[in-house]
């Protein structure tokens, strides 16, 4: 496997308007292998969300760098770091953010044709992707009509249409019963190691995260392997 992502002395810090600071992550290392698998899992507030959008270029660290195939992402310009997000990523988040008006199929198009793709090449990859997913039957169908997991599925296939080298997945199943979460668990998996795709989770499911090749948990800002 080649390593693609470096996270280097990653430090965020949130300052009041009272001179004071929290210090949410501290000085975080970490490197990430083209088509593993990271787990990471911490309580509630102890910045796993923070993280992950700072890789995902999102946020930005108070000091550090993220370094994607050597070029550091906060040295990159706002059109170069979109272009990054929009090619090389992708987000499952645990609410779905679908856009209630668009039927699923239209969802899953979007990004593609935010990237520069054709409405025909767009339309004939979403539908692939949902039917990859089991959604074959459910196209047409607004998120209104659709099931918790269904909603999530639609959001796995609209993360993996432009083929992201990196998946960010933060609680994508804390809002689905057990059951269902366990059968959104396995998809993501079979999708990203299907396709080579390095898959960073964030959850709160330990069944979920034991699944990762690679399993971290962050506390008082610091990440270590378990």
């Amino acid at each position: 496997m080649t390593k693609f992502v470096e996270i280097k002395g990653l430090t965020k810090t949130y300052f009041d308007g009272a001179g004071g600071s929290l210090e949410i992550l501290k000085g975080i290392d970490l490197d990430i292998a083209q088509g593993s698998s990271i787990s990471i899992k911490g309580e509630s507030g102890c910045g796993k969300s923070t993280l992950l959008q700072i890789l995902g270029g999102l946020d930005h660290p108070t000091k550090g760098e993220v370094n994607f195939e050597g070029k550091n992402l906060f040295k990159l310009s706002k059109d170069a770091l979109s272009f990054y997000r929009n090619t090389h990523l992708g987000f499952v988040f645990q609410a779905h953010h679908l856009l209630e008006d668009f039927n699923a199929l239209e969802n899953v198009m979007l990004p593609a044709l935010i990237s520069g793709k054709t409405a025909e090449i767009a339309q004939k990859l979403a539908s692939e992707l949902l039917t990859r997913v089991g959604l074959s039957e459910r196209l047409g169908h607004k998120p209104g009509k659709l099931s918790g997991g269904e909603r999530q599925r639609v959001a796995i296939a609209r993360a993996l249409i432009n083929q992201p080298k990196l998946l960010l997945c933060d609680e994508p199943t804390g809002s689905l019963d057990e059951a269902t979460g366990n059968k959104i668990g396995e998809l993501l998996w079979e999708v990203t190691a299907s396709a080579n795709t390095s898959l960073v989770i964030v959850t709160h499911n330990s069944e979920l995260a034991a699944k990762a090749q690679f399993t971290y948990e962050l506390a008082k800002g610091v990440l270590r392997e378990k």
